[in-house]
């Protein structure tokens, strides 16, 4: 018998609730294992402070009490399943509101229009070849434009900075 199984056990065991066969086995792991017998004298000392506490009774009228305040329920109508729970109802509100919502949508055509359908015919040929045209490195090789270089004014030209010598 291993510790799981004398922890299932033990119970019984303790309130003599156990047949003989597993008293025996009990009282075997029990010798053996410390701490299964460590808790089986926790289990006793508990049950002797719960010995030790006066035992309460119920006053005279309990019972009496207890069967005219079950008497005074009313009981529920065949129909109780019919009245809605709270959240019932608001669930079936907030569908109703989202459905009117959902009805009020403005309706987008998904039909394309002929100009929607030209623009896609009209690029359909660069589509087709997209492949060639992303392994196209021959905007990379380009020539680079020369770099603008300043002119000079010549003598006696005159620009618009210059005032003439005024």
């Amino acid at each position: 018998m291993n510790c799981q199984d004398v922890s299932n056990e033990l119970i019984a065991y303790l309130d003599r609730r156990a047949n003989s066969a597993e008293r025996h086995d009990v009282e075997e792991h029990l010798a053996a294992c410390a701490d299964c017998r460590t808790r089986a004298e926790e289990f006793r000392k508990l049950w002797n402070v719960l010995d030790e506490m006066p035992v309460l009774e119920p006053s005279l009228g309990f019972n009496t009490r207890v069967r005219q305040s079950v008497a005074a329920k009313p009981r529920r109508n065949w129909f109780w399943w019919l009245v809605p729970q709270q959240r019932w109802a608001f669930s079936l509100a907030l569908l109703l509101a989202l459905s009117v919502w959902m009805a009020r949508m403005p309706n987008t055509p998904t039909v394309a229009t002929e100009d929607e359908d030209f623009n896609a015919i009209k690029d359909l040929g660069v589509l087709e070849n997209y492949d060639v045209l992303t392994k196209f490195d021959a905007l990379s090789e380009l020539p680079q434009a020369p770099a603008a270089q300043p002119e000079t004014p010549a003598e006696g030209s005159h620009t618009p900075d210059d005032n003439g010598g005024m």
